[in-house]
């Protein structure tokens, strides 16, 4: 990358290794040869040539109280000194230009610039202020173009893709790398890597978690693994992986290290909640609008939807959730919002729900979806009543995390719901002020349980019927198919 090329762009999560990705290549142009010593790019690389480095990091910036305008003046001051050299300018961008002039004195110069997009992100739910932000940054980026031949390197990184024409309109030879084949792995961990990186801890994790050591891999790669700009090569996350590592339990820790409120707020202001085999182009997924942001690119972006494959004849790349860290994380805090109760407080339902499955106890399934239910909020409830009981259901559902299909196909129609246990197979069938009895009907009118007839599985149909007046199951029968 650094000797192939100038201008660099580069989209990944938060917590995947941006930063660290851009210490090293400083490093590099620093000439700090001790640091690569062993190392593959050791002997491949010119250590009497070095390069000075200009880095500008919006996540160690404070911007809140002074104001980006003051924050990128203190940052590039910081580097002046750093670098020996004096500023005289007093406007951030004319800072940025001098700062990059002098420094160009003592040989071409390297810019790595990370999580460009922070002071958009962090004012999503505050659109005058994301485009006060976004004018200040499109203007310190556009003294890039007229310092070109001062520039050996420049990388930006972020979590988002905004339009090169929104921020980036003059840095016309900017080459967008995140969905290229040939920098799919420049971050994140792949398989090969873990085995070999991390040999003693697959030695001693199975005696600790009491698993052999093939269950302990594929756990890891359910768990973590997922993530892949190219559809094929799969990645794990760097965070979740190195927190697992350390902790010795399988664990939510990439979620909870930021809170997706905003994005949550908007997927339940939308009223979207299925994000399986989302199908999206190169150019949706390469642009973000602050004002109206769509929510498979976001999601996608943000590192809640990963590529699964892509089409070449339609040019579609098909999205769906990277793990189950992701997937379970994601889908309580949206079943949450809509509960308006606080993040996490549906895992205890949905577990409860999963058991009851399980076991095949069909009375208990009834009082854990009344649970869910009846903690709807009634206006919520009152302004969309048809909507909002298919989501939250639909949602419960997901969030068991057993094997389900929701509304799966059969030759005369598709049920509501799917659930698969070791030992259950059920059908059901959710209605809202029609009879328990119709919806039953409807299950063995459309043969929804035919398809699994030669399973050995007990299979049981469940008719629902949900009273919008009371919020809650009003009767349900089963028969044994």
């Amino acid at each position: 990358m650094v000797n192939y090329g100038k201008y660099y762009f580069l989209s990944r999560p938060r917590r995947f290794g941006k930063s660290l990705l851009l210490d090293t290549i400083a490093e590099l142009f620093s000439g700090s040869e001790e640091l690569f010593k062993g190392l593959w790019i050791h002997d491949k690389w010119d250590w009497e040539n070095n390069n000075p480095v200009i880095r500008i990091s919006f996540s160690n910036i404070g911007t809140g109280t002074i104001g980006l305008q003051s924050a990128i003046e203190g940052a590039l001051q910081e580097n002046a000194r750093r670098l020996q050299v004096e500023l005289t300018d007093s406007a951030y961008d004319q800072l940025f230009k001098e700062l990059i002039g002098k420094v160009a004195q003592k040989g071409k110069v390297a810019i790595l610039i990370d999580e460009y997009d922070k002071p958009l992100i962090d004012y999503l739910d505050d659109i005058p202020r994301a485009e006060e932000n976004r004018a200040i940054l499109k203007n310190l980026y556009s003294i890039l173009k007229d310092a070109d031949k001062h520039i050996r390197l420049l990388i930006l990184t972020g979590v988002s893709r905004f339009s090169k024409v929104s921020i980036f309109s003059d840095l016309n030879n900017l080459e967008d790398i995140t969905l290229s084949k040939h920098f799919n792995n420049i971050a994140g961990i792949t398989q090969q890597e873990l085995e070999k990186n991390f040999a003693e801890e697959l030695e001693t994790l199975p005696r600790v978690l009491d698993m052999d050591k093939v269950q302990l891999l594929e756990n890891i790669k359910n768990w973590y693994n997922g993530y892949s700009w190219d559809g094929k090569e799969t990645l794990y996350n760097p965070f979740s992986l190195l927190s697992f590592m350390k902790e010795e339990a399988f664990r939510n820790f990439w979620f909870a290290t930021g809170s997706p409120s905003f994005l949550v707020n908007l997927l339940k202001k939308k009223r979207e909640y299925n994000f399986e085999n989302v199908r999206e182009s190169d150019i949706s997924l390469g642009s973000f609008q602050i004002e109206n942001p769509v929510s498979g690119p976001l999601l996608f972006q943000t590192g809640y939807l990963t590529i699964k494959s892509y089409n070449p004849d339609t040019q579609l790349y098909t999205l769906d959730y990277p793990n189950r860290e992701v997937k379970g994380s994601l889908l309580d805090n949206l079943l949450s919002a809509y509960r308006e109760v606080f993040p996490g407080t549906s895992i205890s339902v949905t577990a409860d729900l999963r058991t009851a499955f399980e076991h095949g106890d069909t009375p208990r399934i009834i009082n854990e979806l009344n649970a869910v239910t009846g903690s709807i909020p009634y206006d919520l409830w009152r302004a969309d009543t048809e909507s909002i009981f298919h989501i939250i259901t639909l949602l419960t559902f997901k969030n068991v995390g057993i094997d389900l299909s929701a509304e799966v196909h059969s030759s005369k129609g598709r049920p509501d719901v799917i659930v698969k246990t070791k030992r259950f197979i059920y059908a059901l069938e959710l209605k809202l002020d029609v009879s328990a009895s119709e919806a039953l009907d409807q299950i063995f009118e459309k043969g929804y349980l035919q398809p699994y007839m030669g399973d050995e599985r007990k299979k049981l149909a469940i008719g629902i019927d949900f009273s919008s007046e009371q919020r809650k199951i009003a009767d349900y029968r089963v028969k044994e198919s």
